[in-house]
């Protein structure tokens, strides 16, 4: 039985980032950063890793570390100073 093998690097932390987002990295079955994995090549794994591409790197396939934090939450700061008054 030679199933095919990804290995996927988990490259980005998802602290901050959306809950479905962080339940997808979960899922893949990441718990810290720079941690390995071999997960099984088949559709429903390629989608989980095209969803948080921008976290995590595919052996095989280039990685670039993303810009900007587009897939965080997003949280105005000029809303708290404005309720303290300032």
């Amino acid at each position: 039985m030679a199933d095919k093998m990804l290995k996927a690097t988990l490259m980005k932390s998802a602290i901050g980032a959306r809950p479905e987002i962080k339940a997808t990295v979960e899922s893949l079955g990441f718990r810290r950063m720079n941690q390995t994995r071999e997960l099984p090549d088949n559709p429903a794994v390629r989608g989980m890793l095209r969803r948080v591409h921008f976290l995590v790197a595919v052996e095989g396939e280039p990685w670039e570390r993303p810009k900007r934090a587009q897939y965080k939450i997003w949280r105005a700061r000029s809303i708290k100073k404005h309720q303290r008054g300032h």
